[in-house]
């Protein structure tokens, strides 16, 4: 029998079992794209758990702050109609009061700990206060209060209980960006002196984009040497370009932890080739360079772990160009540097951009390396979230960090995939 049949009564063509054929043929391919999705599931299931939901998390802590609506819901309230002007009426203390007494301490400490981050100095204030308030029966709290402590007869203490009222807060991404709220809502810098976390942005950016330049200037050449050379030669080249991968990045960092160290093999090195002489003759340095704990100790290391990952797909491109372009250039008269310059360069583009890209992206995430061989003036923001959440347990701010990193990746990969159009290109 055949699979596929036409009845004369309908006209319908049908498959071996009756069923039309069109019905036959969505089953099959409904199953096909069900096997496939069994296939991709656990791989899809695992990016959504450890790439997807931290993001979700992240971007969850670095606005929700409930502490002081939560702990203060009485003080909250009557600030509502507070002015900011002069100092609030005797209900918001009584209203401060009442909360403080149902309070536990713990929860009376986050709130310090909250308003802290806002005025250096407070928390510790804010917890003596809860523990002597449970002993205040009767009013006046306004007067009672102040005589604990003057910070509840200074304004800005009510003005920041009020800003910290809301469970969603910008303060964490604000502070991140060297900014804050004003008494009256709106948005102004912080002082000079105080604003840290730009600098830190604007050098993370800069170490990663002076490191993808290096392993660019050093990779490409060596891609090139790769590609054209003979297999053998290649296969034993590209044994010393994969060497690093043997070994781990804690080991790696620790070797150039030794070799940059006061008195070690590159200061040696330096000394023995009359380098050192010569930065003295000019008044660059005196005595021994000191390379340990610096920016260049830190491009170095960073340079020599990455190089692999912008020089890989670089090679991987060069090895699709035939070598025909090139002699074709040749025989039309094209100097080698011009045909080099304007006939295979342009074919490596591809190449290019992802490792670039690739390198770039990995580098705004380290942590290791700067903080093994780098002074205090070369930490990332990758160092800061670390602090951030081990030694200030402070998530929101670990959580800001890491959001307006994301975002100001998320910008360049834009504005460099409209400059270079990578999402246009085929690779390989």
């Amino acid at each position: 029998m055949s699979m596929a049949q036409a009845l004369p009564d309908d006209g319908v063509m049908r498959a071996a079992d009756g069923t039309p054929l069109k019905v036959a043929l969505a089953r099959a391919e409904r199953r096909e794209r069900l096997k496939a999705l069994g296939l991709v599931a656990p791989l899809f299931a695992f990016i959504v758990l450890s790439f997807v939901v931290p993001i979700i998390v992240m971007l969850y802590n670095s606005v929700y702050d409930p502490d002081v609506a939560q702990t203060l819901p009485r003080t909250v309230e009557a600030l509502s109609t507070w002015d900011g002007k002069e100092l609030p009426s005797e209900d918001v203390y009584a209203a401060l009061a009442a909360d403080m007494k149902e309070a536990s301490n713990q929860q009376v400490a986050l709130v310090g700990k909250r308003l802290n981050y806002e005025m250096s100095g407070i928390r510790s204030k804010v917890i003596n206060t809860g523990r002597k308030v449970k002993q205040l029966e009767q009013g006046p709290y306004k007067d009672a209060l102040i005589g604990m402590d003057k910070i509840w007869g200074n304004p800005e203490t009510w003005s920041t209980i009020k800003r910290s009222s809301s469970d969603w807060t910008p303060f964490y991404i604000l502070s991140m960006l060297d900014l804050r709220q004003s008494p009256d809502g709106g948005i102004e810098a912080i002082p000079a002196d105080r604003a840290i976390y730009k600098d830190i942005l604007v050098r993370t950016l800069g170490i990663s984009l002076l490191v993808t330049v290096m392993t660019l200037i050093l990779g490409y050449p060596v891609a090139y040497l790769l590609a054209t050379s003979p297999q053998k030669t290649a296969a034993i080249l590209m044994i010393f370009v994969l060497l690093p991968f043997w070994t781990s990045l804690l080991v790696r960092t620790t070797a150039w932890m030794i070799l940059m160290q006061d008195g070690g093999v590159f200061t040696q090195l330096l000394n023995v080739t009359g380098i050192t002489w010569l930065l003295n003759l000019l008044g660059a340095v005196e005595g021994e360079p000191q390379l340990f704990k610096t920016r260049f100790s830190t491009i170095v290391a960073m340079t020599h772990i990455q190089l692999p990952f912008t020089l890989l797909p670089i090679y991987s491109v060069m090895k699709t160009i035939s070598p025909n372009y090139m002699r074709a250039a040749k025989s039309l008269g094209g100097t080698p540097f011009y045909c080099f310059l304007r006939v295979y360069m342009p074919q490596t583009i591809p190449g290019v951009a992802a490792g670039c890209l690739l390198t770039f992206i990995l580098c705004l995430g380290y942590y290791i390396t700067p903080a093994l061989v780098g002074g205090p003036t070369d930490q990332m923001i990758s160092g800061f979230i670390e602090r951030a959440i081990n030694s200030e347990n402070n998530w929101g701010k670990a959580s800001a960090l890491g959001v307006i990193l994301l975002i100001a990746t998320l910008i360049l990969y834009y504005v460099y995939n409209k400059l270079i159009g990578i999402d246009r290109m085929k690779l390989g």
